[in-house]
């Protein structure tokens, strides 16, 4: 889990003191880019802490987030239509999805909280959290 969120942060540090600039007509397909980078991210950071983390899934997953993303962003250009919002809003949720369910899985192994993360069953049309957290019995 260290070793995702140091290449994260010595990322973004570098990033930010290297003068490199981009087009701006590039802006689109960098930030998607970016967003599904930190969605393979945080991604992988979950799954680590979860103790599931799979190198294979990691990487192709990054790599074909990036790629359909991308592949929205410039057929969307060629037909004058921004597609690139659906993979900004996919890739934005499951960021935040993901940070959420790190932030629980931290606080959980920090305080000893006595509750756990449990798929939900009620859930039959899909739509809604997949997750619910209750109180462990015993």
């Amino acid at each position: 889990m260290l070793i995702p969120l140091l290449g994260l942060v010595l990322g973004i540090v570098i990033g930010l003191r290297l003068p490199v600039y981009f087009p701006v007509t590039y802006a689109r397909y960098i930030s998607i880019g970016l967003l599904a980078a930190m969605d393979t991210a945080f991604g992988g950071m979950r799954a680590s802490l979860e103790g599931r983390f799979d190198t294979l899934v990691f990487v192709s997953g990054f790599f074909s987030n990036t790629l359909l993303a991308a592949a929205l962003t410039y057929i969307g250009d060629r037909l004058g239509v921004e597609l690139y919002y659906a993979a900004l809003f996919a890739l934005g949720y499951r960021v935040f999805q993901n940070l959420g369910l790190i932030r629980y899985l931290l606080l959980k192994e920090v305080t000893g909280h006595s509750r756990k993360l449990e798929r939900r069953k009620d859930n039959k049309e899909g739509n809604g959290p997949k997750y619910r957290i209750s109180r462990e019995v015993g």
